[in-house]
């Protein structure tokens, strides 16, 4: 047995083990559909973050494969960038769905079975089919599938505990850690299938992924029929076009979006353009609300959002460069001792899994003791160690670059450095952020506020795509040292200078964004 192949018998048998302490030991603390919507979450990520972990690879390796490696290598990122923005973007016409029209339940559903086609549909292309077209056909429905499912089952969570309850921090901490023990399986096991024995295959495990994760969903929810239901469900049935119910149309439109999302995700450059006036739009509305809003309190929370979405941004930017450019890096340029490019992606969530019951104990005492940070200094703390780990790479890569063992590979120990210091720099952020958005949005538009939330995470995944456009070599023949002071000199500059800064301006604003968030934590 090889060292890919203990990693994938190892970590299945550490989730097997470690899930089930998780949950005994949270169960009395908080309500039982946390971990049904935990064990949804799980699965969809795996689903999420198995193709994710190989994406790139199979586009330069096959996809794009008669393109010199520079060209290929920019339009791999170009289209992860497109896709990954239109796939966080979707989210904000999602909750308004699920706010207006169909709940949170039915939302979810129908995400979730709109991304299992999707990944069988890009099974079945790698392993009969070979085509573009078909390709970009089964992003742009994950694009879809993901807006519907995304902002909406944090939202769900939301409603089963009150505004202010001590435990939502945490509670979102352990659902956070579900993403996680997905996206920790998906790489391990996806990744392994699919750049060991077969693309397809890879893919294929994706779909069966987010399958399992509809059956957990739709088995469970029954229990809770009080909760996630359409604001007014006699309407659904009520024709608005062409003989048409409300839910008719909405798979309409989600149909036409699919190739309209495939083009745009092909047209990257086109993507940019939609996406600034789009979030702009966005951004604007939620401004216009925050100043004209009657309840001066929910006005200034509300602004107080729109500067996180910010930071956010920022964080996302520089983090998502693990499914792009650090792929890369690592599979050229890093001694990887068995395992596979695409597993390494496997580092990040197990981290997770391991710290996030810490950083939820850390906060629940904090809090008890009065002593636990506002969210505006989590957020500090975060962007600071993730410009720590990618001053720890770029160490790396200049040192077998410019020093005496030029030509060699980066030692492990320098990605191993990176990615704790990028853990620990998210757990301080995005499960804080999800919670607190829930906190700062206004009753009467969750959903939409959590899918302009995610609207930040899109824009980052977009400058995360240029970036690793700035990164690619420009054709064949370019050596091992000048590509990787091209990764060195990027990171450096956007990963530790630029959001350095972003961290300083964020310590100054802290005080102001604490007084307007009016007592939420």
């Amino acid at each position: 047995m090889d060292f890919a192949t203990g990693l994938l018998v190892f970590g299945w048998l550490f989730v097997l083990v470690w899930v089930p302490l998780v949950v005994l030991s949270q169960r009395k603390t908080h309500p039982k559909a946390l971990f049904t919507l935990f064990f949804t979450e799980l699965w969809e990520r795996f689903s999420f973050y198995g193709m994710r972990s190989f994406l790139v690879l199979y586009m330069t390796g096959v996809l794009f494969k008669q393109m010199v490696q520079g060209e290929a290598d920019a339009r791999a990122y170009g289209i992860y960038g497109a896709f990954n923005a239109l796939l966080y973007a979707a989210p904000v016409i999602g909750g308004m769905i699920a706010d207006k029209i169909l709940g949170f339940r039915r939302t979810i559903l129908l995400g979730g079975i709109c991304m299992a086609t999707a990944q069988f549909i890009l099974a079945a292309n790698a392993a009969f089919i070979g085509s573009e077209a078909v390709f970009f056909t089964g992003l742009g429905l994950l694009a879809v599938g993901n807006g519907f499912f995304k902002p909406n089952i944090s939202s769900f969570l939301g409603t089963f505990y009150d505004k202010n309850d001590t435990r939502k921090d945490g509670a979102f901490t352990i659902f956070y850690m579900g993403i996680n023990i997905g996206a920790f399986l998906a790489p391990i096991t996806c990744a392994f299938l699919a750049e060991r024995v077969d693309w397809s295959l890879g893919f294929l495990a994706a779909g069966v992924g987010m399958l399992v994760g509809i059956v957990v969903f739709w088995n469970n929810m029954s229990k809770y029929e009080d909760k996630g239901n359409p604001p007014n469900p006699a309407s659904l049935k009520d024709a608005v076009f062409a003989g048409m119910t409300r839910q008719s149309v909405i798979i309409l439109c989600s149909l036409i979006a699919i190739p309209l999302f495939a083009l745009l995700i092909d047209f990257e450059v086109v993507t940019n353009y939609i996406l600034v006036i789009g979030g702009l739009g966005v951004l604007g509305y939620v401004l216009y609300h925050a100043i004209t809003d009657n309840n001066r309190e929910d006005g200034q929370r509300l602004l107080v959002f729109l500067a996180l979405f910010f930071f956010h941004m920022i964080f996302w930017t520089l983090f998502e460069q693990a499914g792009g450019s650090l792929t890369i890096l690592t599979d050229r340029f890093v001694n990887k001792h068995g395992m596979t490019a695409g597993q390494f992606q496997s580092v990040n969530p197990l981290f997770i899994m391991l710290l996030a019951p810490v950083f939820a104990w850390v906060w629940l005492r904090l809090a008890k003791t009065g002593k636990e940070p506002r969210t505006p200094m989590k957020f500090f703390y975060g962007l600071v160690q993730i410009a720590i780990g990618f001053f720890i790479i770029v160490w790396g890569a200049r040192s077998v670059a410019e020093g005496a063992n030029a030509g060699a590979l980066i030692p492990l120990i320098f990605l191993i450095g990176m990615y704790l210091l990028h853990t620990t720099g998210e757990l301080s952020i995005s499960p804080v952020g999800l919670s607190v958005v829930t906190k700062l949005a206004p009753a009467k538009m969750v959903g939409f506020i959590m899918g302009a939330w995610f609207l930040s995470i899109a824009f980052g995944h977009k400058v995360a795509g240029e970036l690793g456009k700035a990164i690619a070599s420009p054709g064949e023949g370019t050596d091992a040292a000048t590509a990787l002071k091209a990764f060195a000199d990027v990171y450096m500059f956007w990963g530790v200078y630029v959001t350095l800064g972003a961290a300083a301006l964020l310590f100054l604003l802290s005080p102001i964004l604490k007084k307007w968030m009016h007592g939420i934590q």
